[in-house]
């Protein structure tokens, strides 16, 4: 069995793992931009069970580029994520230059990187350190699949269990991820809807952000 919190060994610690990009996609097949002022910390307590607490609150997503009214969105939201105590990890866009079969027309465009080689390298050290008993992945990106096999030979070798659950953002599915968590489900509509932040935030240490009028 995995090792429990000591100080309270009925208490299950729970390690919450969200892909940003995959989220932000299916928040956007959900509402369009209206609940993209998601907060996180809700909505992992919410789906959280009476003998469970949230131990780790994680979220990963890369800085976006070349888009300044996007860019100011994306640092606000962040920054109010910040102030409740979410762990933001930052990857990167990689420019690439896509050919057009049909014309051989060639476009610039742009790929996130390391963004989930970040979330599944923090799955695994905290599954390795005993930080976490269960970890709770948000995201339906079957690449993630190689950091839960991860975690079952650090298992294997300790003989131990932590329980993997996978929270599919609305409109999202993988089915290999499925196969390979302890257990699955949906994040509900009525979830996202009743975890969004205040329209305005006042930060602890003074800061104020607001909901982006684009996002209403």
């Amino acid at each position: 069995m995995a090792v429990r919190d000591k100080s309270n060994p009925e208490v299950e610690r729970v390690g919450v793992y969200i892909d940003g990009f995959n989220l932000y996609y299916g928040l956007r097949e959900l509402g369009g931009r209206r609940f993209l002022w998601l907060d996180l910390r809700t909505m992992a307590t919410r789906v959280l069970r009476s003998h469970q607490r949230l131990e780790a609150l994680n979220y990963f997503t890369a800085p976006m580029r070349n888009d300044p009214p996007a860019i100011a969105r994306q640092e606000a939201y962040l920054a109010a994520l910040e102030s409740s105590g979410v762990r933001v990890v930052l990857g990167r866009f990689q420019e690439q230059s896509v050919r057009c079969h049909a014309c051989g027309y060639m476009r610039r465009t742009y790929a996130e990187k390391q963004s989930d080689v970040a979330l599944g390298a923090a799955m695994v050290a905290d599954v390795a350190t005993g930080k976490v008993d269960t970890v709770l992945l948000v995201s339906a990106d079957s690449d993630l699949c190689a950091a839960i096999h991860a975690i079952r030979e650090i298992d294997l070798e300790r003989k131990t269990k932590t329980r993997v659950v996978t929270a599919f953002p609305p409109r999202r599915r993988s089915e290999n991820l499925r196969l390979v968590s302890d257990a699955w489900f949906p994040l509900g509509d009525a979830v996202i809807r009743r975890s969004q932040l205040p329209d305005v935030i006042h930060a602890p240490d003074g800061a104020v952000y607001r909901r982006p009028p684009h996002w209403n």
